[in-house]
């Protein structure tokens, strides 16, 4: 049984996540809390193995959580998946740098979310190795080849010109975040950009540029309306601001990952 606890000072959205992990077979909802001191007290007295954790909440945010989650008198550190209504690339890059294992834009969707916290539970807990995607496997024995073939379907239905550098930039960040457990945010500048780089034999801006040329012209010239479905309307700018290569790169994952989960 994984037990989660989730710290949030939406009460609300509280309540709508436990009846939601209350209905799981296999998660068990280990506490609540409504601001970050209340987060810290009941992870070291309950110890649950992932903490849903938002970033905005009274007394200590999420940052302040993760800050003094290392001074916590704990067995074992639990999975931190943040909640938040904020997809700033340099919040993102803070947040991993200070441990969290997997960051989730608001709104989301709840199965997503569910598959995320059966994922990360499962690192270490041979119960979920095998019927869980982890690094390397995916769901319903999809072969690399036919994730690759997916990966390509969504990227074109998009409208990325195929000719563009970001076009092959971008399915390989994909695929790199499906296979490799890249968290899309903190790891594209300081991991995943430069191995795309390498490749490419390009410089690791170049990468990141291209990427974001390919989702610009996807958004302007392409089809938006499957964008927006792909990302989620209330996550676009109300000015119509166009997504950035991290948001785009996670949804699209998150995309595929339940496509995955429904064939198997």
């Amino acid at each position: 049984m994984i037990r989660v606890l989730i710290a949030d000072n939406n009460v609300e959205l509280c309540d709508i996540l436990t009846r939601y992990f209350e209905r799981q077979n296999d998660i068990e909802v280990a506490g609540v809390a409504y601001d970050g001191e209340q987060a810290l007290n009941l992870i070291e007295e309950v110890e649950p193995d992932v903490v849903i954790l938002d970033i905005t909440m009274p007394i200590l945010d999420g940052l302040a959580v993760l800050e003094r989650l290392p001074n916590l008198n704990i067995a074992k550190r639990p999975k931190i998946i943040i909640l938040s209504a904020f997809g700033r690339e340099d919040l993102i890059l803070k947040l991993t740098q200070l441990g969290a294992d997997y960051y989730v834009v608001k709104p989301f969707d709840m199965e997503v979310l569910v598959t995320r916290i059966r994922q990360f539970a499962g690192d270490d807990d041979p119960l979920f190795k095998n019927s869980q995607l982890t690094a390397g496997t995916h769901a319903a024995a999809t072969s690399k080849q036919d994730l690759l073939t997916m990966v390509t379907e969504i990227i074109h239905g998009m409208g990325v010109p195929a000719h563009f550098k970001g076009y092959n930039y971008l399915r390989d960040a994909v695929m790199m975040v499906l296979t490799e457990k890249f968290v899309p945010g903190g790891n594209l500048t300081k991991e995943l950009y430069p191995r795309i780089a390498a490749k490419y034999n390009t410089t690791t801006g170049g990468v990141e540029a291209a990427i974001r040329n390919a989702i610009l012209t996807a958004w302007e010239h392409g089809n938006r309306d499957y964008i927006s479905k792909i990302v989620g309307k209330s996550a676009i700018s109300t000015k119509g601001k166009f997504p950035s290569n991290s948001l785009m790169i996670a949804k699209i994952a998150d995309q595929l990952r339940i496509r995955m989960t429904d064939a198997s």
